[in-house]
């Protein structure tokens, strides 16, 4: 990166404190970022202890090489956490694995960083892809993607009431020329909006929607708690921390379903609580930043922090 980027690990001490039960372990770090959780999950860690970190980024996979290449305890793999049961069968550490770390949502430095596209604040080439080496750009999905779609995309991941006004604009914006920037796409959005949230900018809604579809995050946050199941050893705990709704209610559904356990066993039929095939433990309730954490780092304010052990 040409330019250096502040970045303020979200729940930093909350989540390496829930993760870490056993120093001699081996840990995921499955959305290195900056290295913020990575470096206090090895600072907790013993000479016998591991991390393997992942990341799409590939600005993130440069930082882990230059912060942490003298530690034989680190491993980076550049990738989705979606990919994390290959990534831990390499290690033949399938089944093993004493904790996983995901922490949700973009960056500091993606958001920050113009050349990404991620936001309105800055102009820039729009983009908003995680891992720039795979994958459709934001521009050219826009550009050639049905109204009918944008506007599906933009209601459901982006929760955007006026989704179907914003999706027309677009396509009526694009027919007089291509959508190669943030800053033409927030004004375009902005102005089909009729109604302005105070505190909030207009396009908001509609670039977390874009964003989320362009880099599969649903599918892949799907993808990764079934398989972190998988490769988690007993009483192995994985932690997640979400930033928005949807983020939130796809890990609370998994780990309430794993944790009520098998649902149609015979009815009239005495069944003992390990027929129930329970293959997670809640420990305790979700978790929000402290106040303080949000004076200091707004964006902060929407996480929410939820763990989980394995039977």
């Amino acid at each position: 990166m040409s330019q250096e980027f502040n970045h303020i690990t979200v729940m930093l001490q909350e989540a390496v404190d829930a993760l870490i039960t056993d120093p001699d372990g081996f840990y995921i770090d499955g959305t290195f970022g900056r290295g913020g959780h990575s470096s206090l999950i090895l600072s907790k860690l013993s000479q016998k202890g591991r991390l393997l970190a992942i990341d799409k980024d590939l600005d993130a996979i440069a930082e882990a090489q230059r912060r942490f290449v003298n530690d034989e305890r680190f491993l980076i793999k550049h990738g989705s956490f979606s990919e994390i049961e290959q990534f831990v069968a390499e290690q033949e550490m399938v089944g093993q694995v004493t904790g996983v770390l995901l922490d949700l949502g973009v960056s500091s430095p993606q958001l920050d960083d113009p050349s990404r596209g991620f936001s309105f604040q800055s102009d820039g080439p729009l983009d908003m892809r995680m891992n720039t080496t795979v994958g459709e750009s934001a521009a050219d999905w826009l550009n050639r993607a049905a109204e009918a779609e944008i506007a599906d995309v933009l209601f459901h991941y982006g929760e955007e009431r006026f989704a179907r006004r914003m999706a027309k604009a677009i396509v009526e914006a694009r027919q007089k020329a291509p959508i190669l920037t943030t800053a033409r796409l927030a004004n375009i959005v902005s102005e089909a909006n009729p109604r302005w949230e105070k505190g909030k900018n207009p396009a908001t809604r509609a670039f977390q929607g874009i964003r989320i579809h362009i880099n599969r995050e649903l599918e892949e946050i799907e993808a990764c708690l079934d398989q972190t199941l998988d490769v988690l050893a007993h009483q192995g705990r994985m932690v997640v921390i979400s930033f928005h709704s949807l983020e939130d209610r796809i890990v609370k559904r998994f780990i309430r379903r794993h944790v009520k356990g098998d649902e149609h066993l015979p009815s009239g039929i005495p069944f003992t609580q390990a027929m129930l095939n329970q293959r997670l433990k809640s420990k305790g309730k979700a978790i929000k930043a402290s106040e303080e954490e949000v004076k200091l780092n707004p964006r902060s304010r929407s996480a929410v922090m939820r763990v989980a052990e394995k039977c």
